[in-house]
């Protein structure tokens, strides 16, 4: 496993993934961050728990819409489907451990 130091709307995460999976971990941290940071610039919703919850919605209908039957992932089984549910889940849960310890 490899540690890596990124950034999600200004907050610093040290995340873990598994070898050659850091460029991806890395483009969904930035992705994830440009998504949160829209949400909070708009100025409509307070609180890093809401934006959070509100970008992994918006996230979830643009995966929801891929796989549509002319979407990106309509050639995938659903067990490659879930594997990179299960992927999405392991690196969103390293994100937000840190901001247990604060409640």
């Amino acid at each position: 496993m490899i540690q890596l130091d990124v950034t999600i709307m200004g907050q610093p995460y040290k995340l873990a993934c598994k070898d050659g999976e850091e460029a991806a971990l890395r483009e969904a941290v930035a992705y994830l961050d440009g998504k949160m940071c829209a949400i909070r610039d708009a100025g409509k919703i307070k609180g890093n728990d809401r934006i959070a919850v509100m970008a992994a919605l918006g996230i979830a209908a643009e995966f929801l819409s891929s796989k549509l039957p002319d979407g990106p992932l309509a050639d995938m089984s659903l067990s490659e489907v879930r594997q990179k549910i299960s992927s999405m889940h392991a690196v969103l849960d390293a994100a937000l451990a840190p901001q247990e310890n604060l409640f």
